[in-house]
């Protein structure tokens, strides 16, 4: 398989040039799976392991390949797994804040060209999660499509008001709604997959993500456990992984993501709210929060009914959380340097 059929284009060729070494070979990061990753290139995948300097000169795991990181390896001469000797730059990503209390960066997948945000009709949908994937998709430079799973489960008035109910809130994104089990609205998704462009599945667990891709594929690959008595599925993707389709469009598969915080995404919030965006400059003063100065021309739009109050309320929620975890990043990574700093120190007192 020749790398253009894995997305590797011009743009990444001319950034490789400036970190490939002599002996080395750019592949492309299929799984990772804490310290062990899968690689791809012209064969079949091969295991990886990164190189020391690699894993020890990383500021953060932010630096470390994630599913879909193009990566220079080295072939060892006595066998065994190739060696991560660096990371491309990425062209897209897509990030969250780590679950749970700590304040940091998890990388989920990159170099991605569409991402499929998949809701099902029967009981996960919900609009106000959906901004949130979407935030998260535009900041990484990402174009989202808004996949409605389930459909032969509501009945079509059902599906007109979800529908209705995501343009309500201002969201204009390209919707397909689908069946994976009679395969109703299947082709629409399949028009969007064509050969070397990356697309990347995220959703809740059980939204049917599993039974999508089987479909796809066109086989079982992936076991699926059924689905409880609300409809809901069982969640059994563990892990992202890299697929090549037999059209040769690529997919990543996602676990599950039950929390879903935003860390730093001011980007991707103009993107997304672009009713509040386009209006911020015509408020009175630069900086306002659009809560409570005077001649804000986003509450004026709010007063006037121009403009979704369930939107507003969505776009002030996402930006306070985007902000406070931006700022509490940015003052964990001055603790982590003059730590750093401090440890190094020590050393050189130890050496003399």
């Amino acid at each position: 398989m020749e790398l253009a059929a894995l997305g590797f284009d011009r743009w990444f060729e001319e950034r490789a040039e400036a970190v490939l070494r002599p002996g080395q070979r750019v592949v492309r990061v299929t799984a990772v799976d804490r310290d062990a990753f899968l690689v791809r290139g012209r064969g079949d995948e091969v295991p990886a392991e990164l190189a020391g300097r690699l894993r020890f000169s990383a500021a953060s795991a932010v630096d470390l390949p994630c599913v879909g990181d193009w990566v220079c390896v080295q072939e060892p001469a006595a066998g065994g797994p190739a060696i991560v000797h660096a990371v491309l730059p990425r062209k897209t990503f897509l990030r969250r804040k780590s679950p749970g209390k700590s304040v940091d960066v998890q990388m989920i997948a990159a170099n991605i060209d569409a991402a499929f945000i998949v809701q099902s009709c029967h009981y996960d949908f919900n609009v106000r999660r959906l901004d949130r994937y979407l935030v998260m998709a535009h900041d990484g430079g990402i174009q989202p499509l808004i996949v409605l799973t389930k459909r032969d489960l509501v009945s079509p008035g059902t599906l007109e008001e979800e529908i209705a109910a995501i343009r309500g809130a201002g969201i204009q994104e390209k919707i397909v709604a689908l069946s994976a089990a009679t395969g109703e609205g299947m082709l629409d998704l399949q028009g969007c997959l064509t050969p070397g462009r990356t697309c990347c599945l995220l959703g809740s667990s059980g939204v049917g993500k599993t039974t999508l891709i089987n479909r796809l594929i066109g086989r079982d690959a992936f076991a699926t456990r059924g689905v409880s008595a609300t409809g809901e599925g069982v969640h059994t993707t563990s892990r992202r992984h890299l697929l090549v389709l037999d059209q040769g469009a690529l997919l990543i598969d996602t676990p599950g993501m039950r929390e879903l915080g935003l860390l730093g995404a001011s980007d991707g919030l103009a993107t997304s709210f672009p009713e509040i965006h386009g209006l911020s400059p015509r408020c009175r003063f630069a900086d306002c929060t659009h809560t409570a100065e005077p001649g804000c021309a986003v509450a004026a739009a709010l007063a006037a009914g121009d403009l979704s109050e369930e939107s507003y309320r969505s776009y002030l929620k996402l930006k306070k959380e985007s902000e406070h975890l931006g700022l509490s990043y940015v003052e964990k990574r001055k603790k982590d340097r003059a730590f750093g700093r401090f440890v190094q120190a020590a050393k050189k007192k130890m050496k003399k």
